[in-house]
């Protein structure tokens, strides 16, 4: 478990339940994406999370394409006219 503690049994710990929430928001977000562009929005932003667990475990390359997915979903929301302006 590279050193860190447990808090709900074998591998739950801060980092790893970060890492289910930002996945699951994501998995949420998606499925929603088609009520409102703004759960676009927020698809981009849980995607941000994936990035920082990514990197903050040590996996650059899924951190490094979950940023990219955010920079994506970012430009679909701006597409879809849910921008300001």
């Amino acid at each position: 478990m590279h050193g860190r503690t447990p808090i709900q049994g074998p591998g739950m710990d801060p980092l790893t339940l970060f890492g289910l929430f930002a996945v699951t928001a994501m998995l949420v977000c998606y499925a929603l994406e088609r009520r409102s562009p703004w759960f676009i929005l927020a698809f981009a932003g849980a995607c941000v999370l994936g990035s920082i667990y990514g990197f903050l475990q040590g996996a650059w390359p899924f951190g490094l394409v979950e940023a990219v997915w955010s920079l994506v979903a970012v430009r679909r929301w701006w597409l879809a006219g849910a921008a300001p302006g």
